[in-house]
C-alpha cells in the first residue's frame, strides 16, 4: 500500500527517533554506535537465523527471527539514511 500505514514504517520512525536522540536505555542506539559494520553483521547473522528456523519449519520461531531481521535491517536502513519508501519503490518497480 504506497504512502499507507505499515507498521514497518512505525519501527522505522522509532529507530529514527532514537537514532537522534540516542537515550541511554536504547538498544537501537547501543546498536548504532557500534558503527555500521557490526550492524551489518547482526543483519547478516538474524539471516542466517531466518533460514535455520525456516529449515527447521518452526513457523513461531521464524516469525520471531523474521521479525529480528526486519528490525535489524530497518537500523542499518536508517543509518545510511535509505527510507522504507525506498525500498517499496524499488519492489514496485520489479513487479512490473
Amino acid at each position: 500500500m504506497a504512502g499507507g500505514y505499515c507498521v514497518l514504517n512505525e519501527v522505522y520512525d522509532t529507530i529514527v527517533d532514537r537514532l537522534r536522540r540516542k537515550p541511554e536505555t536504547s538498544y537501537t542506539a547501543r546498536l548504532a554506535s557500534m558503527g555500521t559494520p557490526m550492524v551489518a553483521r547482526k543483519v547478516g547473522e538474524e539471516s542466517v537465523e531466518v533460514v535455520v528456523e525456516a529449515l527447521a519449519g518452526d513457523a513461531e520461531r521464524l516469525a520471531e527471527e523474521a521479525a529480528d531481521l526486519l528490525y535489524h535491517l530497518l537500523v542499518l536502513l536508517a543509518m545510511v539514511g535509505v527510507e522504507p519508501s525506498k525500498v517499496e519503490e524499488v519492489m514496485r518497480g520489479r513487479m512490473r
